[in-house]
C-alpha cells in the first residue's frame, strides 16, 4: 500500500524517502547519492561506474591536462630548457588532482565511487523536469541523477586550480631564467582562463559531453594530428623520424585515436572490437602516402608548365 501511494509523486525525479522500511515525507527531491526507482522511492546508488563512465571521466580529466601542456609549448619559446619539467609539473597536478577527488568523494578514502547508472540525456537535466501537479505549484526535484558524474569533474576542476597555484609559479619562478618576466606566468594566465571555461562546459554541456566525447576525440585527434605534420612539413618517413618530438606527438594522437575507438565500441564484443585498434596508424598512413600528391609548390609548378 505504500509503495502504491508512493506512486503518486509526479515528475521524472521527484520521489519519497525510505527510512527504516517505511516511507517518510511528501514526494520532493531525493538526498546527494540516491534517485527515485521504478515506484518513485528514493534509492540509494550502490553500482559501480561502467567502462564507459570512466571513460567520460578520463577524456573530462585530461582535457585541463592537454590544454596545460599546449599553452606551455605555446609560450616557453624554442629555446627554453624549462618546458619539460613545466610538463611534467603539469601531469603530476592533474594527477593528484585526480587522486585527491577520489579519495574526498563516497566512499570516503577509498580509490573508488559508487555511481548511478545514466539512463537518458534528461538525468544530466533534471532542472528541466521539475513537476507542476497543479499547474500552480512546482515541486522542485532537481538532484544529481547521475551521482557522482557531474560534481565529480567540478570538484576535480576545483583540485587542479588550487594545485597549480600553489605548485606552479614557484616552479616557473625557479626555472623559467631563458624567458622574459611578462612571458614566464603566460602558461598559468592561459589556465586562469580555460578552467572557467571548462567548468562553464561541464555545468552547461556535460550530458551532451557524455554520449558525444568519442566522437569529438576522433575529430580532433585527427584535425590536430593533420595540421601539426602539415606545419612541420612532415611529407615523409624519414622527416617523421628525424626529431623525437614528432615521434612523441604522433604516439600520442595514437593513444587518442585507440581512446576515442574503445570509447565508441565500449569494448562490448571483444573479438570484433579489438581488431578495430588495427586502424589507429590509419590516418597517419594516410597522410605520410598521399603528402607528396598534394604539395603546393608541386601543384602550382604543374599548373605552370599546362600540365
Amino acid at each position: 500500500m505504500a509503495v502504491a501511494m508512493s506512486s503518486t509523486c509526479p515528475g521524472l525525479y521527484c520521489g519519497k524517502i525510505l527510512i527504516n522500511g517505511s516511507i517518510e515525507g511528501e514526494c520532493g527531491v531525493c538526498p546527494r547519492g540516491e534517485r527515485t526507482n521504478m515506484q518513485k522511492i528514493c534509492e540509494k546508488c550502490t553500482e559501480t561506474p561502467d567502462l564507459y563512465d570512466w571513460l567520460y571521466l578520463g577524456f573530462m580529466a585530461m582535457l585541463p591536462l592537454v590544454l596545460h601542456w599546449f599553452f606551455i609549448e605555446w609560450y616557453s619559446g624554442k629555446k627554453s630548457s624549462s618546458a619539460l619539467f613545466q610538463h611534467i609539473t603539469a601531469l603530476f597536478e592533474c594527477s593528484a588532482a585526480a587522486v585527491v577527488t577520489l579519495l574526498v568523494n563516497d566512499p570516503v578514502g577509498r580509490l573508488s565511487i559508487r555511481s548511478c547508472r545514466v539512463q537518458m540525456l534528461s538525468d544530466w537535466y533534471t532542472m528541466l523536469y521539475n513537476p507542476s501537479p497543479d499547474y500552480v505549484t512546482t515541486l522542485h526535484c532537481t538532484q544529481e541523477a547521475v551521482f557522482p558524474l557531474y560534481t565529480i569533474v567540478l570538484i576535480y576542476y576545483a583540485f587542479c586550480l588550487v594545485l597549480m597555484m600553489m605548485l606552479r609559479p614557484l616552479l616557473v619562478k625557479k626555472i623559467a631564467c631563458g624567458l622574459g618576466k611578462s612571458d614566464r606566468f603566460k602558461s598559468i594566465y592561459a589556465a586562469l582562463y580555460f578552467f572557467p571555461i571548462l567548468t562553464v562546459l561541464q555545468a552547461v554541456g556535460g550530458g551532451l559531453l557524455y554520449y558525444a566525447f568519442p566522437y569529438i576525440i576522433l575529430v580532433l585527434s585527427l584535425v590536430t594530428l593533420a595540421v601539426y605534420m602539415s606545419a612541420s612539413e612532415i611529407q615523409s618517413f624519414k622527416n617523421l623520424v628525424a626529431k623525437k618530438k614528432r615521434l612523441v606527438v604522433l604516439f600520442s594522437h595514437w593513444l587518442l585515436h585507440a581512446y576515442g575507438i574503445i570509447s565508441i565500441s565500449r569494448l562490448d564484443k571483444l573479438e570484433q572490437d579489438l581488431p578495430l585498434l588495427a586502424l589507429v596508424p590509419g590516418p597517419a598512413l594516410f597522410y605520410l602516402l598521399t603528402a607528396k600528391f598534394t604539395e603546393p609548390n608541386r601543384i602550382i609548378s604543374e599548373g605552370g608548365n599546362g600540365h
